[in-house]
């Protein structure tokens, strides 16, 4: 390459949507066991807005106490190798592969260098980069609920709280992957597209209230955080889990203190706190899941990368439906 600065996405400090600035900056060296990656799409997560906000605060153990640590944000990747280091051996110039960086961040700019044994695999020949960018976190996050806090079983009754979002999308079709009975909740007008990934049955959370019906779950998946395990628990049978990438302080304490003495449970997992070595066995497994065909992208909107602020702000209004990318044109 001849050209040295990119275009990237700093943050220098904690805040709105307006702290995003579009920039040049120098573009990474490439060490000898790392691949340079020309990134093709990212996406805005949960994660991407937590990171700017430093929301709640003792994520910011994590990220930075006063400011972030890092000034290129952005976890997730799809994009093309154009250069290795000289002892990479798994990647060729010209593979297309999709990554999680994780608290490295780095994933809002033009290129990233990353180690050839981290969070990187191969890019599913079936779908986009925007796809493929789309699919690593609400799917990584599934995948390591349902696989690993609760092994999952063939028949169980699973409802799923936010169904139509980045998690829930991918969480519906896991869970049928896992062959079990699954309930959507979300909006009337996103019936459709849930039942079209495998939803069996549909609650329309504007009309009904699913504590006060008296089906009974075994599983409890509240992909957005917006639900009470006080109140829900009654919906749960009674060696039912209640599960939650969000947790709150009150919720800490339900989970420390009150599993010991109850039967119902609540469980917390970070996914992106998991040892680097199962996140990676995490994402080839949803990779052949992709090209088998059993697993799809829901992308609502795409925005470019001088569009960030805008990508932000809209994810902010917590009404998106499956994912919104960041596709570099």
């Amino acid at each position: 390459m001849t050209n040295t600065t990119m275009k990237a996405i700093v943050c220098h400090q904690y805040g709105g949507p307006e702290i995003l600035e579009y920039t040049e900056v120098a573009l990474p060296k490439l060490q000898d066991n790392e691949i340079l990656i020309q990134i093709k799409a990212t996406a805005v997560t949960a994660a991407s807005i937590f990171m700017r906000t430093g929301k709640p605060y003792f994520g910011r153990l994590f990220t930075g106490l006063t400011k972030p640590k890092l000034a290129i944000p952005g976890t997730d990747l799809a994009g093309e190798v154009i250069a290795i280091g000289k002892s990479v051996q798994q990647y060729a110039i010209g593979d297309k592969v999709m990554a999680a960086t994780d608290l490295n961040c780095g994933a809002y700019a033009e290129y990233i260098c990353l180690p050839e044994d981290s969070l990187v695999v191969k890019q599913p020949h079936n779908m986009t980069a925007a796809e493929a960018t789309g699919m690593i976190d609400g799917a990584s996050t599934a995948l390591s609920f349902f696989r690993d806090t609760i092994q999952l079983k063939a028949g169980q009754k699973v409802l799923i709280n936010g169904a139509s979002g980045s998690i829930g999308t991918a969480a519906v079709q896991l869970a049928k992957y896992f062959d079990t009975e699954v309930t959507a909740v979300c909006s009337g007008k996103n019936e459709a597209l849930v039942r079209s990934l495998g939803a069996d049955f549909v609650i329309d959370y504007t009309q009904k209230d699913f504590t006060k019906q008296p089906t009974k779950y075994d599983v409890i998946f509240d992909t957005v955080g917006k639900l009470s395990f006080s109140k829900s628990k009654k919906a749960l049978k009674q060696q039912g889990v209640f599960l939650t990438p969000v947790l709150s302080m009150a919720g800490m304490m339900q989970m420390l203190i009150g599993n010991l003495f109850r039967q119902k449970k609540l469980k917390f997992s970070a996914t992106g706190l998991r040892p680097e070595a199962l996140r990676k066995k995490d994402l080839l497994f949803l990779k052949d899941l992709i090209e088998a065909g059993k697993l799809k992208t829901v992308i609502d909107r795409e925005y470019t990368l001088s569009e960030m602020q805008a990508a932000h702000r809209y994810v902010e209004t917590g009404h998106k439906v499956g994912n919104v990318v960041v596709v570099f044109k």
